[in-house]
This record gives C-alpha cells, structure tokens and sequence, in this order.
C-alpha cells in the first residue's frame, strides 16, 4: 500500500510503500536516524493522529515534532501526566494544580498538608526520570460520558463532574492510564514514557515549574529567567478570578446559567479600568514622557493605549499618541527573513535613527515634522505632521519593539516608561488541563481578521506560526523590560469569542492544511457555553476591538 509521506518540516511528500494496517510509529521507526527531532505524533489527510494510529488506506502523513504547535501540546499533556504519577509515588494522593506558562515552563501547585521542600522535588524528578527510562505505555481508554462522571465522583474531582455534567455534546470522554494513574485529557499522548526525554524541575515560590523545551530548540532546556513580574500578573488575576468565584470552567459556565453574565462583564470591566487609572497614576507621579507599550499579537494594544490616553487626560496631561509604523525603513531596504521574503517584523526595519531624532526633539520642545509611511509605495511621506508638544506632555507609542531597549537607545532612561500588554488567562479546563494562552490570542486575532480584514480562520491559522516566531524574537525577551504589566484578559470571553470563531472554524474542511488545527480549537471550545447576546459588553472594552462595536477601532 503506497502512502505520501512528509518526514521533515517544509519538505515536500515522498510516496513510500507500507503493509496495510501498519502504525505510525512502525513507519517512523524507518526513519527515525534521518530525522532532527524526536517525531511525537503525525497529521493523516490534515487531522492530527497518535503515533498508535493505523493506516488502511492510502493517504497523506506528515510526522510532526515539537516544533510544532500540536506536537508542543502533545509533549506537554504527556510531561503533565508523567509529573502527576511520580508525585502520587513520591508524596501520596494529592492535588496537585497545573496552572500557567511561567518561566519557560509551568507553573504548578502541589497542595500537601506539609510544605513541598526542594528534597521532595528532587525525589519527584528523580521519579520521574525513572518512569522515562521504563519506557512505559500511556494507555488510552474512551469512557462514556456517564462512566466518565462515576470515575470522577469516585476520584474525588467535582469540578471534573460539573464540566462533563453541563456538556450535552460530549458522549466519550479520553481517560489515559500510566502505571496504575488514570485521568483525563482532552489532547493526545504519545505511545509511551520513552518519548519525553527533556525536562527538569525547580522550586519555585509556592509552587513547582515544570520545564521542557522550547519549540525553536526541541532538544535542549532553555536557558532560565525569573519572570517575576509575570508571575505577579498571573497571581492578580487568581485573586480577580476568586473575586469573581471563578477557578475553572465549569464555574463560568455556572455564572452565565444562572444570568450572571453582565455583572460579570460590569466586574472585569471595573477591574480593568482600575489597573488603568494605577498605571497613569504611576506615570503622572513619575513624570515619565515616553509611555512604550508592546505585546503580542490581538493583546489589544491599540484600546489599552487608547483608555490610558484618557486617564493621563483626567491626570491634566495631554497625551500624543502615535505608533512606530509610521519609521518602517523605505520598501527597498526592508531586511529578508530566512525565506528570502521581506520581514516587517525586524527592528531593521525600523527607522531607528530618526526615531530617536524626532523623540529627543520633541522631548526638547522643538518642532519636528513627523514621518507618515505610504504603504502603497513603500516610502516615508513628510509635510503632513508638523508637530510640537509642551514640555509636561508625554508621548504615548505603540509597537512591537517598544520594550526592547535598542529602539529607544538614544532617549534618556528617565524620561522612558515601559509597559508590557497580554491576555493572560488564569482560567483552566480543570486542574490538570490549560487554557494556552497562544490559543486564546489566536481566537481573538481570528475574530478580528474575519470582521476588520476580510480574512477566513484558514488565513489565520496558517499565519499563526509566523506571527508567533516573530514575538519569540522580537516580544517575549523582553516582557522583563517592562516597568509595569497589564493583563488584558476577561474571564468570560471565550464564551463571547465562541459565537463567532466557531462557525469560522467549522468552514475548514478536511482537505485543508488548517483543518487540524481548526478540530483541536472546536474540540477546545466545546467545553464553553456561548453567550449568544453580547450586548452587555461597553463599547470602549478591549474585547469590542475584535468582536467589533468599539469606539476606538474603525
């Protein structure tokens, strides 16, 4: 029996001869020394599939590793369970929450009675290690739904009950076993313990992290950072998440069943507008007059920017608000990427020069003419912005770069105020299944490409990756340079974004490369309830920026 097979990413199909019945893992087996990276699961005619899964036809396969997005979420889930069974061998039964990305890793709380020293971590790892090295299979059992709910009764989960409980769309639910532990997830796993080979533990405040490799090096731990500033914002929006007597999903669904939706919204509205009104406080107390906001893509930058302009006005200050879009460098000198394609993204293909120039002047009382890029022909236009500001007015600028200290290199560190956006859920499936905050951005952006730029969920999807490389070079290293964090997120808005994205989604059809993605993102909403009426939501919230009604967005 022929099939098509991609070994290797960007590669095009060779058509190979295999035994019918034959599992992914046997074919990969044959290939397994030509490959970079150790293969965790495969795409067959675009829907991603276990190494286990058998072929009886002819088809596409395309092994994947961590490189990508559904492999990444593949090894994490397997790591995850790795982790829970060596704390139940090493400490007992206990619970243990899988909360954030953090550090490059995740943070975890284990919740015993005695404190969790840095021996018992040590012990954990070291259990850990043990359970690779036996190689052991991650059994895969399908419980009905009702099955499902006694099992979890019995374990002692109710919130694991209540989700199933309120889902009338999910009849089987996924159980994986690993030496005696069973739970559930809602992803893949990989065969067995002998995939996972990269990981390590640390003590970490209360909590554990839980680290492994980043996509962009499969093979290798990254280097640590202490993002202590995010781990604050992440405990901020537990504290909000509990003010509101939300933990998991189940609870949110609970609040819009019972019509608590616009006290909800009115609640994280006022929560947000508050975190507002601190940060302008801080910059008026300060004196600061270059404000530089960045994040990554569908953070809601432009509304953030728009709401603190509004509250430095209530400050008596008198904001100027511009982007650095308007210092691309001329077309023709846009550096290339890897691709040979022009790379916007790049601080290279900023106009570092005259930006500094044109700040310092302004800072200085001058008068500058400010630049005005034609994207039609690719060249900066001048006599349009002729700008002057007096000598209390801060400059409020928005762009992808704006926390890394190179764009702003010839300004005075004093006068610089640094400020790093994200939606940054809390909110979990339950205990031991995340939300990835990648997949909400990409929700949001897929919303809004549809409403503002005409664009179909496929055209996201397939750009996604190349967006998310560039805020792993040009953003993320540097969310530490920000003196203040906000976190864009409400709680309840996938339950919003879900009457939009979902029906987008459902257009994919199975011959299309996005197709994967797109069941992995419906198999993600299922577990939220929709907010059909989203009335209730003001016209100056971050979320009108992608669902539309937005007094800042045209």
């Amino acid at each position: 029996m022929k099939i098509n097979l991609i070994k290797e990413m960007r590669t095009e199909p060779v058509e190979i001869n295999v035994k019918k019945g034959s599992s992914i893992e046997e074919i990969y087996k044959e290939y397994v020394q030509e490959l970079p990276y150790t293969v965790l699961a495969a795409k067959v005619n675009n829907k991603i599939e276990s190494l286990e899964y058998r072929v009886h036809r002819e088809c596409n396969v395309q092994f994947l590793d961590m490189r990508t997005q559904s492999a990444n979420l593949i090894y994490q889930n397997s790591l995850i369970l790795i982790y829970l069974k060596a704390i139940e061998d090493v400490i007992g039964k206990v619970d243990v929450d899988i909360e954030n990305a953090l550090n490059k890793g995740l943070y975890t709380e284990i919740k015993s009675s005695q404190n969790i020293s840095a021996r018992d971590i040590r012990a954990i790892e070291s259990r850990m290690k043990e359970l690779v090295e036996e190689d052991l299979p991650f059994v895969r059992e399908e419980l009905t739904k009702e099955e499902a709910i006694a099992r979890f009764e019995d374990m002692g989960c109710p919130e694991k009950v209540v989700l199933l409980d309120e889902n009338p769309r999910l009849r089987k639910v996924p159980f994986y076993s690993l030496g005696g532990y069973k739970d559930f997830f809602y992803g893949i796993m990989v065969p067995s313990t002998g995939y996972i080979k990269h990981f390590e533990l640390r003590k970490y405040r209360r909590g554990v992290l839980l680290r492994f490799p980043h996509p962009s090096s499969p093979d290798k731990i990254p280097v640590y950072t202490d993002e202590k500033m995010l781990y604050r914002t992440f405990g901020e929006q537990s504290r909000w998440g509990k003010l509101m007597g939300i933990t998991h999903v189940s609870d949110l669904n609970k609040k819009i069943e019972e019509g608590k939706f616009k006290e909800l919204v009115q609640l994280s509205e006022a929560l947000h507008e508050r975190r507002i009104v601190e940060i302008a406080d801080m910059i008026t107390k300060q004196k600061k007059r270059i404000i530089l906001i960045a994040g990554p893509s569908s953070s809601g930058k432009t509304t953030f920017a728009q709401r603190l302009c509004i509250q430095l006005r209530v400050n008596g200050l008198e904001p100027l608000y511009m982007g650095t879009d308007d210092y691309f460098v001329e077309r023709e000198n846009t550096p290339l990427d890897e691709y040979g394609e022009k790379n916007y993204e790049d601080l290279d293909a900023v106009d570092i020069k005259l930006f500094n120039r044109n700040m310092n002047d302004l800072l200085s009382g001058k008068t500058v003419d400010l630049p005005t890029f034609n994207f039609m022909t690719g060249k900066k236009e001048f006599g349009k912005r002729i700008t002057a500001i007096k000598s209390n007015r801060p400059i409020v600028i928005e762009g992808i770069h704006a926390l890394n200290e190179a764009l702003t290199l010839e300004i005075p560190k004093e006068e610089k105020f640094k400020i790093y956006i994200s939606p940054l859920t809390q909110l979990n499936i339950d205990s031991h299944n995340r939300i990835v905050t990648t997949d909400h951005r990409m929700l949001r952006r897929m919303v809004r490409d549809y409403k503002y730029r005409g664009h179909s969920a496929q055209s996201t999807i397939s750009t996604w990756p190349k967006v998310r490389a560039g805020e792993d070079k040009n953003i993320f290293p540097f969310s530490n340079e920000a003196d203040v964090m906000f976190n864009s997120v409400h709680l309840y808005e996938i339950c919003v974004l879900k009457k939009y994205a979902q029906p987008l989604l459902e257009e994919i059809k199975p011959e299309e490369p996005e197709y994967s993605d797109a069941v992995r993102m419906l198999n993600f909403l299922r577990f939220f309830k929709t907010v059909d009426d989203d009335s209730a939501i003001v016209n100056n919230s971050i979320l009108r920026e992608f669902i539309g009604g937005s007094i800042f967005v045209d």
